[in-house]
């Protein structure tokens, strides 16, 4: 007897069809739903990765004086917006630990970072490479101790505002990683770049007529580097994002994180219960332009949060469950730098800034019987499952990001201002042409004399040098 001649047998075959046809629906819903990102969370729910992140609010509680701007000439009037420091640790498959520090700050002064560093190293047991303290450089924020002082005309009891200001900051950062390392939990990583374009290249366009120009000159970097941390539901956790643009919108004298800080705020609105970090890119010689508004700093604001909307919308890469770090820090020498003579005629010729520094690097003098002829310089990089971050200190200039990603790739992410900013690092070409960034800004900064000629060589090749220790291949490897 046929099996079509059995009792049932056209109700069986019909019910294992449709189960068949069941079956293969749900497979293709499967397919089509792991191209989206937000199941991808869900597959990768046990990446190996754990996050934790804490934050915690900075605003000075008294009138203190702005950084950024030699032309001020009181303390702070309120604030426009609460200035924030937030950390987030990442803590890897194999259990190593590492914590970027973002703060609404000019930049952080060599003392206070080593301070800040060198406590964090003894009470959590993390090494040099395996932090990051980076600053927005918004010039509506405090000015800190030892930072640009020759060019705020402060007396002596702003001198002990600041110093409270500051001792008690290095306390809080201090804390707040301890408070991101508490709260660490499985996570997922992703990361990519995004774009938006409101920078503008300061050094070949004319602020003053920018309006009637019909095309801009000069270098830029218009990437906006996104690393998204989610918990293993695909909840946002976390939005690291940056930008190669001066915070310079405003220099009111109220307290703000500037563009910078307007953005973060539209994200947490737009994500709620996410904590959005920006960093700094290599945006010395890039300024937003126009500017000089709130609306202005809201708008470039909101273009920013909107260009990290975009990214954390789409597909991104997901990182692996590893990071490597890897640091160094290299002498970068002075050239020219000026005798008892000249710094005497200086301090009785001219006034202001220039007087100050004068004055300055005398009792410097005196007291050491030389000026300094090298600084140490920090070079740093995190390998973030397979996302390279590259990390350099001061004021850096955009051909640096350029050369860097001819160098590793185009989506490397460069971050600046980050671990000490001790003044402007301008290209070899920028050191020949001169002008504020080549060569006066580092008077403004306190230091003895312009970088000597090479210095930039000397940045990419020790990049090349730390690249192997992290394991980051050239794109010529």
């Amino acid at each position: 007897m046929k099996n079509a001649d059995l009792p049932g047998c056209n109700k069986l075959t019909r019910l294992k069809t449709e189960k068949a046809i069941l079956l293969r629906t749900i497979y293709v819903l499967l397919i089509i739903l792991s191209c989206n990102p937000l199941f991808a969370h869900q597959q990768y729910s046990d990446t190996g990765w754990k996050a934790g992140v804490a934050r915690t609010v900075i605003t000075p509680e008294e009138p203190m004086w702005l950084a950024g701007y030699a032309s001020r000439d009181q303390p702070s009037r309120g604030k426009l917006h609460d200035l924030w420091a937030k950390a987030l640790v990442l803590q890897d498959a194999e259990g190593k630990k590492a914590v970027l520090i973002t703060t609404d700050l000019l930049g952080f002064p060599k003392q206070m970072s080593d301070n800040i560093r060198n406590a964090i190293s003894e009470k959590y047991g993390l090494r040099k490479s395996d932090i990051i303290l980076s600053s927005s450089h918004t010039h509506t924020g405090p000015v800190l101790m030892n930072a640009l002082f020759d060019i705020y005309p402060i007396d002596e009891a702003q001198i002990e505002i600041i110093k409270r200001y500051s001792d008690k900051l290095e306390k809080k950062i201090v804390e707040l990683t301890g408070e991101a390392i508490t709260s660490v939990a499985p996570a997922v990583l992703f990361a990519e770049n995004g774009v938006v374009r409101f920078q503008v290249n300061r050094r070949n366009n004319n602020a003053a007529t920018l309006h009637k120009q019909s095309e801009l000159n000069g270098p830029n970097d218009h990437a906006v580097p996104v690393i998204k941390v989610t918990d293993t539901t695909g909840n946002l956790v976390a939005v690291v994002f940056g930008y190669a643009c001066h915070t310079t919108v405003l220099n009111t004298y109220e307290f703000s994180g500037d563009y910078a800080g307007f953005a973060k705020i539209e994200l947490e609105k737009l994500y709620p219960g996410s904590t959005a970090m920006f960093f700094q890119g290599a945006g010395a010689d890039q300024n937003p332009l126009p500017r000089r508004t709130v609306p202005l700093a809201q708008q470039y604001g909101k273009e920013l949060a909107a260009a990290v909307e975009r990214v954390l919308s789409e597909e991104m890469k997901i990182l692996d469950p590893y990071i490597s770090t890897a640091y160094s820090e290299i002498d970068l020498t002075f050239s020219s730098l000026p005798d008892k003579d000249e710094l005497m005629n200086l301090k009785e010729t001219s006034t202001g800034y220039q007087q100050r520094w004068a004055s300055n690097q005398l009792d410097i003098l005196k007291k050491n019987g030389s000026l300094i002829t090298s600084y140490p310089y920090p070079v740093q990089i995190w390998n973030i499952g397979g996302q390279p971050l590259m990390i350099l200190g001061g004021e850096l200039v955009v051909e640096y990001a350029i050369e860097l990603k001819r160098i590793f790739g185009h989506e490397i992410f460069v971050m600046a201002y980050a671990n000490d900013v001790m003044g402007y690092i301008p290209s070899e070409t920028i050191l020949e042409e001169g002008r504020y960034e080549g060569e006066s800004s580092q008077m403004v900064y306190g230091l003895p004399g312009k970088w000597s000629p090479g210095l930039q060589e000397r940045i990419l090749n020790e990049f090349i040098k730390l690249s192997d220790r992290a394991g980051v291949k050239q794109i010529s490897e």
